[in-house]
């Protein structure tokens, strides 16, 4: 094969890859192929596959995806991979070698999905980009994800979450006023750019089964955290004001907020005036309700410091669980904060069954965030496929997808291919149908 050529592969028919993890669901039959690394790409597959689509996820021999190495390590494994790729397939491909790369090509044909998140120009120079794999399969629905997106200045650009956070203002707008400009604590753009991503994929199969046309789609971190900064933007367009950090707190609502109390920060949302009122006399504190200062929003928001200076005294006088249930039972949105630990420990997180168990070979017990999302034809799964040690599926799809075992031993021999090889595999050709 030439790199970069568009010219279909020979007598590519369209034969059942290996089969998925068992995961029953509305995406089940159709067949992902992943080529990208790291977080926002992985989760957008990851997403997808957690909906029940046949993930097959390409990673380089001897390192893999760059998450595997993403610590702290757990038995040697990258807890971000582990979290982000459960369900997954995973082939060890040097798509550096024409042979590599006609094994993903072949993959290609005879997949409905295409996810890749290479620098530009990249998948056109090894002959992966939107043209030359729907001349392979027309019909397929092609994603990129990048950190600029695809025109403009700086659509070549590389990016990391932390990087757009700061060039999309959402870094302008976190931490304390006081305090510098933070981070945000999770990785906002690259899962929320996923979460685009598969709704852009779904979308796109949609339109696929009612005109049998397959389409590029793209998103990106770029795109993603200007979005997030919809009201920001409308708000400095209404006023002319850059807004400041506030913390916890809410630009257009006050109280909102942490508050310290005896034992630990309780966190409040006050969004109206009815539930101002409510919290004035579940606090003791009638009198704020009927303050001129303070009756309606407008000016609790004008007024804010002096107001949260009052109610932090009230506050510090008890604990957070005895403000907790005093609030609740007055109707007020209210909660902890709480660390991780609290959080594994909270029975909301039980209840919902938030952490599935999932088998993998190097971490018994472990378990793993399932798709936070509930659907009458998603039944939530018992146990997951854990994420797959590096290249653990190379043979199987491979040969699924019509490749002879001497073809592939051959390959294994000159490090084109890695991953376990079975045991009792002859040298017949595989069956096409």
């Amino acid at each position: 094969m030439t790199i970069g050529s568009t010219d279909p592969l020979p007598e590519i028919t369209d034969i059942a890859l290996a089969e998925g993890p068992g995961v029953a669901g509305p995406l089940a039959g159709v067949r992902v192929l992943d080529v990208t690394t790291n977080i926002a790409g992985p989760t957008l597959t990851w997403i997808l596959a957690q909906l029940g689509a046949e993930v097959i996820k390409v990673e380089r021999p001897g390192a893999g995806d760059e998450g595997r190495a993403m610590g702290p390590l757990w038995n040697g494994h990258g807890v971000y991979f582990l979290a982000i790729n459960t369900g997954k397939r995973s082939v060890a491909v040097d798509l550096k070698d024409p042979r590599g790369l006609a094994c993903v090509r072949r993959l290609a044909a005879q997949a409905d999905v295409f996810v890749e998140n290479f620098r530009r120009g990249k998948a056109e120079a090894l002959g992966l980009g939107y043209e030359q794999l729907r001349a392979l399969r027309p019909d397929v629905i092609y994603c990129s994800v990048s950190a600029f997106g695809e025109e403009g200045p700086d659509a070549a650009k590389p990016g990391y979450d932390s990087v757009l956070q700061g060039r999309t203002g959402i870094i302008s707008v976190t931490g304390t006023p006081e305090g510098p400009p933070v981070r945000a604590g999770v990785s906002i753009l690259d899962g929320g750019t996923a979460m685009w991503g598969a709704l852009a994929v779904v979308t796109a199969l949609y339109h696929r089964a009612l005109t049998g046309q397959g389409q590029r789609v793209g998103v990106s971190l770029f795109e993603t955290g200007a979005g997030w900064m919809n009201y920001h933007i409308m708000a400095y367009q209404a006023t002319g004001r850059v807004p400041p950090r506030q913390g916890t707190g809410h630009a257009a609502f006050a109280p909102y907020g942490s508050f310290p109390c005896r034992d630990g920060s309780i966190l409040i949302g006050i969004s109206n005036d009815r539930l101002f009122r409510r919290l004035c006399e579940a606090m003791g504190l009638e009198h704020l309700a009927d303050d001129p200062r303070f009756q309606h929003n407008p000016g609790r928001v004008q007024r804010r410091d002096e107001l949260d200076a009052l109610l932090a005294d009230r506050f510090r006088e008890d604990t957070v669980d005895a403000w907790i249930e005093r609030l609740e039972a007055a109707g007020i949105p209210c909660g902890p904060i709480q660390t991780v630990e609290q959080l594994l420990a909270d029975p909301q997180l039980d209840a919902l069954r938030m952490l599935v168990p999932a088998d993998h070979p190097d971490i018994p017990g472990l378990r793993v965030p399932r798709i936070p999302v509930r659907l009458e034809t998603l039944p939530q799964a018992a146990r997951a496929r854990g994420a797959p040690p590096l290249g653990q599926d190379t043979w199987a799809v491979l040969r699924k997808a019509g490749c002879s075992a001497a073809q592939l031993r051959e390959l294994w021999r000159d490090g084109v291919l890695a991953g376990p090889i079975p045991d009792d595999e002859g040298d017949a050709e595989c069956a096409t149908s």
